[in-house]
């Protein structure tokens, strides 16, 4: 049953191969794009279920017994990243079918969209440090050339801002990787957790944690570290900005709440949870400031990611059981909203001709329905009731009045306030004033003219993601426990070493 933990990996894999291997079958592509990510959903699925019933899984990759060889790892956690990892890439294998071009398919996009993927279970899935680098540096790569396909101006000027900041993180979490290694001889998750609060040197252990913060810090874009993504996501085409934003932030709130909880705990690392916490409050509100001051859709959905971020990073420095419950549900919550918008924001972009909110207007009389599908992930977004964002903005609320964070849960309520008038904006300008060119503009032939099917395709992810946020908020209960099934085993580490090591360390 372990052997399972291998195929979110080897899944997109085989299919980039089979793509790469069959070059000029661009429709081949697309097809099989959608079946590897249908697979990959199944597999999430079957991960999960193994899980949640029976515990820990983990893999010993080759037959070398841990700490000694590459272990792969499924907890709770993992699992519940694995499925929406599947999720959001089978709705962008659909999305793209509709909006993406066939010159930047002939130039492997479907390939490298699959290499993203498994980048991304890569890391979700090891239990070893140094492979939490090497997968860190697939998501990069492949992501890089994601965003200057097409090698517009504006994606190139967006892309050396990307990859720069990443690039530098990256040696930051390669020196980090080597000085731990060279205190505690070991990179195996479950092995440190059992040898650093053995470790001496304690100062140098703390400038090791803040290493890995910064690095951490910078792939989830958390304040001070977040520049590099308002100035590069609004630049390729949406279906791989909707990735963008669903994924790859979370990856690195993902590696912060492993590693604080797993490797570092709260009192190998206080420094770190203090500077977690008073971060998170910046991030808060500097990305939602940022998202205020914008026209443009998707700058302002940019500035939007790093303000959520700062909700997950608050619930994470919190600790207590509620909390990260809180944090795992609002950033689940997050990854179906924060995508369906996006995915939004290029219908709007094909039925008006524009990102620009101040040059469209009207699409809520000439498409009603459409400005439903925009009005769940928008208000679920903000946290309005019953969907899925007000329950996660309640619990993480609650967490931080319990914890006395008395300063920083109003900054929270502030800054969902700010939210939900950011949305309003979008609603006011794009759907609900006249369009400022007149009734007829030129933009909105390009919906129409690209056939039922790829319409068919647009539509169908955007409509999945917004039942899914529906879901998620009248059915909340039992999602919730589940989340706080995960917080509890993973602010309780002991299992997940035994797993690993089988009871030895």
């Amino acid at each position: 049953m372990n052997r399972i933990i291998m195929l979110p990996l080897l899944i997109p894999l085989v299919t980039a191969v089979a793509m790469l291997l069959l070059r000029n079958r661009v429709q081949l592509h697309r097809v099989l794009n959608v079946v590897s990510a249908a697979l990959s959903g199944v597999v999430a699925l079957a991960i999960f279920s193994a899980t949640m019933s029976s515990g820990v899984l983990s893999l010993q990759v080759g037959g070398w017994e841990a700490p000694f060889g590459i272990s792969l790892v499924a907890d709770r956690l993992s699992a519940v990243m694995v499925v929406m990892s599947a999720l959001i890439g089978l709705c962008t294998a659909l999305y793209s079918i509709g909006t993406i071009d066939e010159d930047r398919e002939h130039y492997f996009y479907h390939p490298l969209l699959q290499l993203l993927l498994m980048g991304v279970n890569g890391a979700f899935l090891t239990g070893d440090i140094f492979n939490l680098y090497v997968w860190f540096e697939v998501m990069l790569i492949s992501s890089f050339v994601l965003l200057v396909l097409g090698g517009l101006p504006q994606q190139l000027e967006g892309a050396i801002k990307y990859v720069t900041l990443n690039l530098l993180s990256s040696a930051i979490f390669l020196a980090a990787v080597g000085i731990l290694y060279g205190m505690a001889g070991t990179l195996n998750m479950a092995d440190l957790a059992v040898r650093i609060p053995l470790l001496e040197h304690r100062e140098l252990l703390t400038v090791v944690a803040v290493l890995f913060m910064i690095t951490f810090g910078v792939k989830a874009a958390v304040f001070p570290l977040f520049f590099w993504l308002p100035a590069s996501y609004h630049t390729p085409p949406v279906a791989v900005s909707a990735v963008f934003a669903g994924l790859l932030t979370k990856v690195g709130v993902y590696a912060i709440m492993r590693f604080f909880t797993t490797v570092f705990v709260r009192d190998d690392a206080a420094l770190i949870y203090d500077i977690l916490l008073w971060s998170s409050g910046f991030t808060m509100v500097v990305g939602v400031l940022g998202a205020v001051a914008q026209y443009d859709m998707r700058k302002l959905l940019s500035f939007h990611i790093i303000s959520q971020i700062g909700y997950m990073i608050f619930a994470v420095a919190l600790q207590s059981p509620l909390a990260v419950a809180g944090g795992l549900f609002y950033m689940v919550h997050n990854i179906v909203a924060k995508t369906n918008l996006f995915y939004v924001s290029g219908l709007v972009k094909r039925l008006a001709g524009s990102y620009c909110l101040r040059d469209i207007g009207g699409l809520y009389r000439l498409y009603p329905l459409f400005g439903l599908l925009f009005l769940v992930p928008a208000l679920g977004l903000a946290g309005i009731p019953p969907l899925s964002g007000f329950w996660a903005k309640l619990v993480v609320i609650r967490a931080g009045i319990e914890a006395g964070a008395w300063g920083l849960t109003a900054v929270a309520l502030s800054v969902s306030m700010l939210t939900l008038f950011s949305m309003i904006k979008i609603w006011n300008e794009a759907f609900w004033k006249d369009d400022p060119r007149g009734e007829q503009s030129a933009g909105r032939t390009e919906y129409h003219a690209i056939g039922r099917l790829k319409q068919g395709m647009i539509i169908a992810p955007i409509v999945v993601l917004g039942l899914v946020t529906v879901v998620f908020g009248f059915w909340f209960e039992p999602f919730f426990e589940m989340m706080m099934l995960v917080a509890e085993e993973l602010l309780e580490p002991a299992r997940y070493i035994r797993s690993v090591t089988g009871g030895v360390l």
